[in-house]
């Protein structure tokens, strides 16, 4: 299993709770029991490659039954047209169906499979799977670690999205992941991953009259829908003032972002989908999470900052942490210049602006953090600075000597 690395994940999610499940750990209304999150990466070869997720369920490594979310990359464009997500999907929840004796419908109700498409340069295509232990001893934790809680929003139409309904929608999602990861201050958020549903030109055109989408160009629909969800993600976490976080803001007043938010859309889900990850003193393990923000494509300065406060760069071998899971997020600068010089992104017509980006920033972030299977995803739209973005790295921390 030497695509496999593990970590340690917690409690999440469900759209729908069972009736018999209300009082359970997981759904946070009993005492206070021990929870710990588990990481586990597996790089794959195609969008249907589920081979190495079957043989650690298989051998016992995983528990299906467990499993709260998956996040991935995949080898597709990531934009309207990349039907690898939807695939890769299909394979996870029809391998985790079959192992559990549930539906793919029933376990896609359960588990938000978020992936993005590009994996353009050195990036390797790959997913990373969270589970979480719980234990009947209660908690005793020396110091916080990695939690993680999941939410789902009802379903949202061609009209809804880059409007103030998207916005409510993802805030609410998000606060009640956060319930569900029991992390109490906003401070202890370091990502949030969300997906939110896009349209193809079909369903734009099809669309009640009555609540006609903000524009009817798919691609442009997507960063409506990524900018709104950021804002989501913002007002759930108070990070800008309530008046600056509405309608009027998505897709214009850039000096408004998420400093965790990470967006994607993609025409295979119809609800918005929303993971977060802190850390709690309500979680034990050895993993943790942490981020930093990204001033421009070429932050180097940013990912080394975050890679020394995780124990990443420096430290001698043995004390060094290890790195189980990254995410990026980048966009190009929408003013056309990169530190006073310009660059061209923006006016390729033959290779979207995206794929650019994600090749720029993935080899910095690669050769910074000396690691190729990360996250690197572009269209930061209200994602951080304007031409920036931002950086989370789950680690798994060095025993104590």
């Amino acid at each position: 299993m030497d695509n496999m690395n593990a970590n340690e994940a917690p409690n999440a999610v469900m759209h729908t709770v069972a009736p018999s499940e209300m009082d359970s750990p997981a759904s946070g209304n009993a005492g206070v029991r021990e929870m710990r999150a588990n990481v586990y990466r597996f790089v794959i070869s195609n969008p249907g490659d589920v081979g190495g997720l079957a043989n650690a369920i298989t051998e016992g490594t995983i528990e299906a039954a467990k499993i709260v979310a998956i996040i991935g990359k995949t080898h597709g464009n990531g934009l309207v047209n990349d039907y690898t997500r939807g695939y890769l999907t299909l394979a996870l929840s029809s391998l985790i169906a079959e192992r559990i004796g549930s539906t793919p419908d029933a376990v896609k109700e359960r588990i938000p499979f978020i992936f993005s498409g590009g994996v353009e340069g050195v990036l390797t295509p790959h997913f990373t799977v969270f589970t979480v232990e719980e234990s009947d001893l209660p908690a005793v934790n020396a110091q916080p670690a990695l939690a993680i809680g999941v939410a789902f929003s009802p379903s949202l139409g061609p009209g809804d999205i880059g409007r103030e309904s998207q916005i409510a929608a993802t805030a609410d999602a998000v606060g009640r992941a956060m319930a569900r990861a029991k992390i109490n201050n906003p401070a202890g958020v370091h990502f949030v991953q969300v997906k939110c549903p896009a349209f193809p030109v079909e369903a734009l055109q099809e669309n009640d009259a009555r609540k006609a989408p903000i524009t009817d160009n798919p691609s442009k629909l997507m960063a409506f829908g990524r900018s709104a969800s950021a804002l989501g993600v913002a007002r759930a976490l108070g990070e800008w003032p309530h008046d600056r976080l509405g309608e009027e803001a998505v897709l214009r007043d850039f000096e408004t972002f998420s400093s965790v938010a990470s967006v994607s859309a993609g025409i295979e889900i119809s609800a918005i989908e929303v993971v977060v990850l802190g850390m709690s003193e309500h979680w034990s393990g050895k993993h943790a999470i942490d981020h930093e923000i990204l001033q421009d494509a070429l932050d180097i300065a940013g990912f080394h900052n975050l890679a020394n406060r995780l124990g990443l760069l420096q430290a001698p071998h043995m004390q060094r942490a290890e790195i189980k899971a990254g995410f990026v997020k980048c966009e190009a600068d929408r003013r056309g210049t990169i530190r006073g010089r310009p660059h061209t992104m923006l006016n390729d017509g033959d290779i979207d602006q995206q794929r650019h980006i994600r090749c720029a920033v993935g080899a910095i972030a690669s050769a910074v953090l000396n690691e190729t299977a990360l996250f690197v995803s572009g269209g930061a739209e209200q994602q951080g600075p304007d031409g920036g973005g931002l950086v989370a790295v789950i680690v798994e921390r060095p025993a104590a000597h």
